[in-house]
């Protein structure tokens, strides 16, 4: 009777000792899965951490090198620009430049050539006067005299002598004009006559566009310097040199003088309407602006427009109104055909306003030995059809 009672008793205990068994087995089973878990987030962690910690560092550099390069590139415009200022006041200054930015313009060393340019803009604010026009075309048709006569057929070609205080006196008033001093103006003309429309020239309008050959390559890195090899003869002059290396400051004086006349005039002469501002971007800037441009095609059109009376290595042309524009220089075919003369009109229909000064200038002894054209040169080798 007691065993029977006792069956049922005992296979309830070991009922509940497996029961027991399993969940222990199953709480260790669910302990290691949970250790073994816990670990994978540890080491998930701690690689997301590393990771982490590896991308700040490598943000952090180049965060680094972005600012040191900011900081170089922004030393560097500062170091540009300075040395542009120098060479606003002193063109004897000429630092090194990267090969490859010879022929990119300068942005930062010709911006008082931009300003010479937007300052027409004032003459709208100004408005015009007689005398402020007569004087714009007055010192149009004495400086144009000064860059044909003495710029270019006197420093670069040597077609006529005169005196060392005439040399001067016309090398100050071509560098009121803007265009350098007369050394550089020389030594790159006499480089055009050498290279004329070959790749070596700079502002032909055969190697390069009509921009360039205007205007474009003087305001690059390879034109700024002087080349003093070119011209040994001029260089020998103090004064000479000392008005290329400082051609700024007579612009300078010339427009601050027309400013003091104008308010001078406004004051005691009221009855000429003009005034300081009127005088100065009248007399100064728009004069100048025309002038230079005037000049200027010689480069850009004189070997693309007009006729070609002899046959030179170059495609220099004769051009009728841009010889009365420049006072004789569009004769430019005849003068590549004998650069030494100091007439350009070969022929008395040609009209040459520069000759007929250098000829009363000659009259007078202030200058002298103006050099011919041979008649074998003038019936020289002419161009078929």
């Amino acid at each position: 009777m007691s065993t029977a009672n006792e069956h049922p008793a005992t296979s309830s205990v070991l009922h509940a000792a497996q029961i027991e068994e399993a969940m222990s087995e199953t709480i260790v089973e669910a302990r290691r899965r949970v250790g073994q878990a816990a670990h994978q987030v540890e080491t998930a962690a701690m690689d997301a951490m590393e990771s982490a910690r590896a991308c700040a560092s490598e943000a952090k550099d180049r965060a680094q090198v972005a600012i040191d390069g900011t900081v170089i590139r922004t030393r560097g415009l500062w170091r540009r620009a300075v040395l542009a200022v120098v060479n606003w006041f002193d063109t004897a200054h000429q630092p090194a430049v990267d090969p490859a930015a010879l022929d990119r313009i300068a942005w930062l060393r010709i911006l008082p050539f931009i300003g010479l340019h937007v300052a027409c803009i004032g003459v709208f604010f100004t408005g015009v006067s007689w005398f402020a026009f007569l004087v714009a075309v007055l010192l149009y048709v004495i400086r144009m005299f000064a860059i044909t006569g003495f710029y270019h057929r006197y420093f670069s070609h040597k077609s006529f002598k005169t005196s060392r205080p005439m040399q001067f006196l016309f090398g100050l008033i071509g560098a009121s004009s803007v265009q350098r001093g007369p050394l550089w103006w020389a030594a790159h003309h006499r480089h055009h006559h050498r290279h004329s429309d070959q790749p070596g020239d700079l502002h032909s309008p055969v190697q390069h566009s009509f921009w360039r050959s205007h205007m474009g390559w003087f305001l690059t890195p390879r034109a700024f310097p002087t080349d003093a090899a070119a011209i040994p003869d001029l260089v020998k002059f103090p004064e000479l040199r000392f008005l290329d290396r400082f051609d700024i400051f007579v612009p300078v004086a010339l427009a601050t003088g027309l400013f003091v006349l104008g308010g001078l005039l406004e004051e005691h002469v009221p009855g000429l309407g003009t005034s300081g501002p009127q005088l100065l971007f009248w007399g100064f800037f728009v004069s100048t602006v025309v002038l230079f441009h005037a000049t200027v095609t010689i480069n850009s059109l004189a070997h693309v427009w007009g006729k070609r009376r002899y046959n030179t290595r170059d495609q220099s042309r004769n051009n009728f109104w841009l010889a009365l524009l420049t006072f004789g220089e569009g004769w430019h075919n005849n003068h590549h055909h004998f650069p030494g003369a100091a007439r350009q009109g070969f022929f008395w229909w040609e009209i040459d306003l520069t000759w007929y000064a250098l000829k009363i200038l000659s009259f007078v002894g202030l200058i002298w030995d103006l050099k011919p054209v041979p008649d074998r040169i003038r019936r020289g080798q002419r161009v078929r059809g």
